[in-house]
């Protein structure tokens, strides 16, 4: 918002945010390569300095953004990290990027993300992978992940986001920023394919700051009449400074023992609990509320369900195929084995999940959770293999931590909890409340922001 007010003033021209945008991509995107398919410069300058000469159109207006590649903008390729879609320029921007530039947004390229967002490790065939700032040896998180260090590192402001399993919640706990899940039917997707059956992935803002966050929440939300589920709340950011009087958080930690955790994760994450209660929150440990076996199981199905709903099509291509990950192909073949019967059961498990949390925000106001298991892992790998000598079976086990709100479409708004672990890297916390808590969220990040103000007090050294 600060960038908002100095256009809107005079204060700060277009032209020059824009110069200096792309100076701060020339020196340190080389190092972390999170910004992908740059656009022509020359281009980009006309059209901020065209954004001068203009009459403001929002609040975004002359502000630059990358859009994460999962997502078509018009005149950039979209390729969601798979060689397949390598080069191929979008014809017209999808709803939400057509919400950002209706606000003024100036789109400069894309941001890096896994092949088809799937893992929270943003490498793939095209671009290869996105470095963690921190360390660059180390991954950035993912799906956005590529959003995450754009703003880490000042290259964005702002970044739009995904979030199926934790994709906007872990890189922005890895990179020490925002990143919020919003409640899903909030923010819609594209009117393609199924538009009833699959529920468990949404697109969301990040940011630096929740004020930032709260105010693209409200550009990307509303409804789109073309599909249903869709919800409409009233706008967040003219709530982010209301009180939430002693809320309750109740901390799962590792869901009672069933979540394997890296060591200083659990405690980081308390020690910034502790910090909260200075801030008025009442904090209390919750057993596990719920079967974690159970619960792993019907996301497994129904994410592989959806999965398989949307690549199929490219499944049943050989060649296409032959230039799927591991992690395409295994999802895709799970889905495609699944009964209708395996289906439903899945959704019942949801179901009774859904309830159970109902029953706890009658006590609690949010749930808290590590945004991860683990710190940063080598970029070098695919998806690790083990947890402090656990191992684990699937691509994504070590993000299960980020289930319990994807599963049922609660918000989650992740703040950063402070650097730690035998090599002081960030971790994030997620906050969790009950659908249409979006706002009460925001104003629990704005007052732990207003506490710590983690992303300005340790920026990353490049």
């Amino acid at each position: 918002m600060a960038l908002s007010q100095a256009l809107a003033t005079g204060a700060l021209r277009a032209a020059d945010l824009m110069q200096a945008t792309l100076a701060r991509v020339d020196a340190v995107n080389g190092d972390v390569n999170a910004i992908v398919s740059l656009g022509d410069r020359d281009a980009l300058m006309d059209e901020a300095r065209a954004a001068d000469e203009s009459e403001r159109t929002g609040w975004l207006h002359g502000i630059p953004i990358a859009i994460k590649d999962l997502a078509n903008a018009a005149r950039f390729p979209t390729s969601m990290g798979s060689p397949i879609f390598a080069g191929q320029e979008a014809a017209q921007d999808d709803i939400v990027v057509a919400r950002l530039r209706a606000a003024g947004a100036i789109v400069i390229g894309k941001t890096n993300t896994p092949q088809f967002g799937l893992g929270s490790h943003s490498t793939n065939p095209v671009f290869g992978p996105t470095r963690n700032p921190y360390d660059l040896s180390r991954s950035a998180g993912g799906s956005s992940g590529g959003a995450g260090v754009a703003l880490a590192t000042g290259m964005l402001s702002l970044a739009d986001g995904s979030d199926m399993m934790g994709s906007l919640r872990n890189p922005a706990g890895w990179n020490n920023v925002y990143g919020m899940r919003p409640s899903w039917g909030l923010v819609p997707s594209e009117p393609l394919g199924d538009a009833f059956l699959h529920q468990l992935a949404t697109n969301g803002p990040m940011a630096r700051c929740p004020r930032d966050l709260a105010a693209l929440l409200d550009t990307m939300a509303g409804p789109d009449p073309r599909q249903p589920h869709g919800t409409s709340q009233p706008p967040c950011l003219p709530q982010i400074d209301g009180h939430l009087a002693g809320p309750r958080i109740a901390w799962l930690g590792d869901w009672s023992g069933a979540l394997p955790m890296e060591d200083g994760v659990l405690a980081l994450c308390a020690d910034a609990l502790t910090q909260m209660e200075g801030l008025g929150c009442r904090v209390e440990p919750l057993a596990a509320p719920f079967d974690r076996d159970a619960m792993w199981q019907a996301w497994t199905d129904l994410r592989s369900f959806a999965v398989a709903g949307s690549l199929a099509p490219l499944y049943h291509d050989a060649e296409k195929n032959a230039q799927l990950n591991a992690q395409a192909q295994w999802e895709v073949a799970r889905g495609l084995a699944l009964t209708a019967m395996q289906v439903h059961a899945a959704s019942v498990i949801r179901t009774d999940w859904f309830k159970t949390a109902a029953t706890l925000f009658d006590t609690y106001d949010v749930l808290a959770l590590p945004s991860a298991q683990m710190w940063p892992f080598d970029v070098t790998l695919d998806w690790p293999r083990d947890i402090a000598g656990t191992g684990l079976d699937t691509y994504h086990r070590w993000m299960e931590v980020v289930v319990p709100a994807s599963l049922i479409g609660l918000p989650a708004v992740c703040v950063p909890a402070g650097f730690g672990g035998p090599d002081d890297l960030p971790m994030g916390l997620q906050l969790i409340g009950p659908r249409g808590s979006d706002a009460r969220l925001l104003q629990l990040a704005e007052a732990w922001h207003q506490a710590t103000g983690w992303p300005d007090r340790r920026p990353p050294p490049l």
